[in-house]
């Protein structure tokens, strides 16, 4: 026989269930919580803008052609951000205890479509070398590029801050590992209850054991209290046990 469970009864499970949902959840949560504050390393992010754009003369006008030649420029200057050129450079002028390529795998070069603003993004454990690697890539590049691509047309648009944390995300971490929590001791709840083969109902006795219920006995617990002028019954409580044959 197929079998069905009510929406009262699903209430019931969990509610039964509560406390040991709570405790799965407030484990998931605590667990989490402590292993990215005190187990995860840190990382700061800073940025900094250059534009590239030649210098002009106060009766000068920008024209088409010199605005496109600058944007098809830009490629290559993303390229060169992140060669061994620049960074070894700012590895020195830094005194940083990394290879060019460690130090790549820190930066992101990033441009808008059709804009003249590069974006130079470093990413560090450190707030404070976050910052002072970010504009020492832009100052070495403002300088380098002269010699290198024989142009002087980069200048810095925006200076990089001290580095802001981006990871570990200490709230989004606890309240994926709440949802997470929640879930798990929710189906722990249902599967304990689903292995659960004790008799609580008339019903169970014949899904179970496949007898039929005749009849129910109810238990009255009387107390008899005598007094002068006779005596006197009450009825505490009633249960009903249903007796299967």
């Amino acid at each position: 026989m197929k079998e069905t469970i009510s929406l009262k009864e699903l209430f019931q499970i969990l509610k039964k269930r509560l406390l040991l949902i709570i405790i799965i959840t407030a484990i998931f949560t605590a667990i989490t919580g402590i292993v990215s504050y005190f187990f995860i390393t840190p990382i700061y992010q800073s940025s900094t803008q250059i534009l590239v754009n030649q210098a002009k003369g106060k009766n000068e006008a920008y024209s088409s052609t010199e605005l496109q030649t600058n944007l098809q420029l830009i490629s290559t200057y993303n390229v060169i951000i992140k060669s061994p050129a620049i960074l070894d450079k700012v590895i020195k002028k830094e005194n940083l205890e990394m290879t060019s390529g460690e130090l790549n795998k820190l930066i992101s070069v990033s441009n808008e479509q059709g804009s003249q603003v590069v974006n130079i993004t470093v990413q560090h454990e450190n707030p404070q070398s976050s910052r002072n690697i970010a504009n020492a890539i832009a100052t070495t590049f403002q300088n380098e590029i002269k010699s290198i691509m024989n142009v002087n047309n980069v200048s810095i648009l925006t200076k990089a801050e001290l580095g802001s944390l981006i990871k570990p995300n200490l709230m989004f971490n606890m309240t994926l590992a709440l949802v997470v929590g929640l879930m798990i001791s929710v189906g722990i709840a249902f599967l304990l209850e689903y292995l659960d083969k004790t008799i609580k109902k008339d019903k169970d006795i014949e899904e179970q054991l496949g007898l039929p219920v005749l009849g129910a006995i109810n238990t009255i617990n009387m107390v008899s209290n005598t007094k002068k002028r006779g005596s006197k019954i009450n009825i505490s409580e009633t249960r009903g046990d249903s007796i299967g044959s």
